[in-house]
């Protein structure tokens, strides 16, 4: 605890202490508030600390880096990873990050003077929670618990063998083989690293097609890079009867197939960790999968009670959960700063070859009926992705055909989540194609692409528009 729990009452209580959690105390506490931060878990963080988003990044980076993914075909280097090597020895750097993480978290709330308890918070009426037998009272709570992974009852988790996406990070030894039943972006992120690993790994999903928000065209391109990992896509299949068979986990296809390998990871869908906070004590019910609905200022239907982050749902995003809370206490307590959270929101997917994306796709226009232009600029065309090697990604702009205005920025290739907010500026700004045109960048950079998928724009648009 950095701060003793005050009798009187505070004007924000925050449950839980992960992206939207810290910031919104933050925010509240920076303008004079007096803030509590409660959270349940020994250290502060959620699951973008300790079991997803620093984590899976931290293997990711591992994987890469003991596979030899980047310096195989660029020096010839083979490496063999050993598969007796066990995952803790390979996870030792996500516990390091970790700990500083959580220990910088600690730090902001002490440099803000906001009072922190490690306890298990539950209403007891709408404007008192108690925490470990003692009663807090607040003039407004904010909700940011985070979610969990969905764990249908037809799938035997307690198997050794079969994990979710937060246990996957425990397992002890790399499996010989691995199938992973949903295409989202958790999915596609463990597939990839697992693949890097050398682990032979079966992908399914329902869909036709994985990360169906993306632009068709990047999606490809994601396929294609994951086939050449390894990596066994089977889409549009459902799965049902997933059971052990000897030391082998199988799953029934809806195709026909049969999908047997050593492990088995569930990564198709999350819920609200809501289940045990006492809500129906404070007048407030969670949606059918855990989730609380929330109105622009982030007000549950109790306009006291507040919540942000993965708890609400849709993005699930760390970046916008950070946010989320920011705007939330701005908007409760009447704070003349941040009012509302932008509808231009960035998506990073850190699979091999990461992918990021910004705005409108090349879909999204044609079936809006907005004309537009696009421009590609290759990675294999830029002298940094030669010198480095990353000459399969691309950078492409969708620009409108009338305004020039830039639409919207998706990137596949390694630093694409980094290269993103180039464009993504652009786009706050309001800035058109010509942008890029008139911007001197550095070389032999990744960045210098944009200025080519502009002039490729701008092949088509003209000096005026379209020709």
């Amino acid at each position: 605890m950095l701060g003793a729990v005050s009798e009187a009452p505070y004007d924000l209580v925050v449950i839980g202490s992960g992206p939207a959690g810290e910031k919104a105390a933050a925010q509240a506490a920076y303008f004079h508030k007096r803030v509590l931060v409660v959270e349940r878990e020994p250290e502060p963080g959620g699951a973008a600390v300790h079991t997803g988003t620093l984590p899976s990044k931290t293997l990711r980076e591992t994987a890469i880096y003991v596979s030899g993914n980047r310096s195989r075909q660029l020096y010839g280097v083979t490496v063999e990873l050993d598969h007796s090597a066990k995952v803790p020895l390979l996870m030792q750097r996500k516990d390091q990050i970790a700990a500083m993480e959580s220990a910088r978290i600690r730090e902001n709330y002490r440099r803000h003077d906001v009072d922190y308890v490690t306890g298990h918070a539950r209403f007891i009426d709408p404007h008192t929670i108690e925490v470990e037998g003692r009663h807090i009272r607040g003039q407004y709570f904010l909700i940011s618990t985070g979610s969990k992974p969905w764990q249908p009852s037809d799938i035997d988790f307690p198997d050794p063998q079969i994990h979710d996406s937060d246990e996957i990070l425990h397992i002890e030894r790399l499996p010989d083989s691995m199938t992973i039943l949903g295409g989202g972006v958790i999915g596609c992120e463990y597939a990839c690293m697992f693949a890097a690993l050398g682990v032979k790994v079966s992908l399914v999903d329902a869909r036709d097609q994985i990360l169906p928000f993306l632009d068709h065209e990047i999606v490809a391109r994601l396929e294609a890079a994951m086939r050449h990992l390894g990596i066994e896509l089977h889409l549009g299949a459902k799965w049902s009867d997933v059971r052990r068979d000897g030391d082998q986990i199988r799953a029934s296809l809806s195709t026909g197939a049969v999908v047997v390998a050593h492990d088995l990871l569930y990564a198709a869908g999350r819920v609200g960790c809501t289940g045990d906070l006492g809500l129906e004590h404070a007048g407030i019910e969670p949606n059918s999968r855990g989730y609380l609905v929330v109105d622009e200022a982030y007000r549950t239907a109790v306009p006291h009670i507040l919540a942000a982050g993965d708890v609400i749902g849709f993005p699930a995003l760390a970046s916008t959960s950070m946010e989320q809370g920011r705007v939330a206490v701005c908007r409760a307590f009447g704070f003349d700063y941040k009012r509302s959270v932008t509808d231009l929101l960035p998506f990073g997917i850190y699979t091999i070859p990461e992918v990021s994306a910004v705005g409108k796709t090349e879909d999204g226009c044609r079936s809006e009926k907005i004309p537009h232009v696009v421009g590609r600029a290759p990675y294999r065309d830029n002298a940094r992705g030669c010198i480095t090697g990353d000459v399969e990604g691309i950078t492409k702009l969708v620009v409108h055909a009338q305004t020039r205005e830039v639409l919207g920025v998706h990137v596949i290739g390694e630093r694409a989540s980094e290269l993103v907010h180039i464009g993504q500026a652009v786009m706050q700004l309001g800035g058109t194609v010509d942008t890029f045109i008139e911007m001197v960048f550095n070389f032999p950079t990744l960045a210098e692409s944009y200025k080519y998928a502009a002039y490729e724009c701008l092949g088509q648009l003209g000096p005026s528009g379209p020709r």
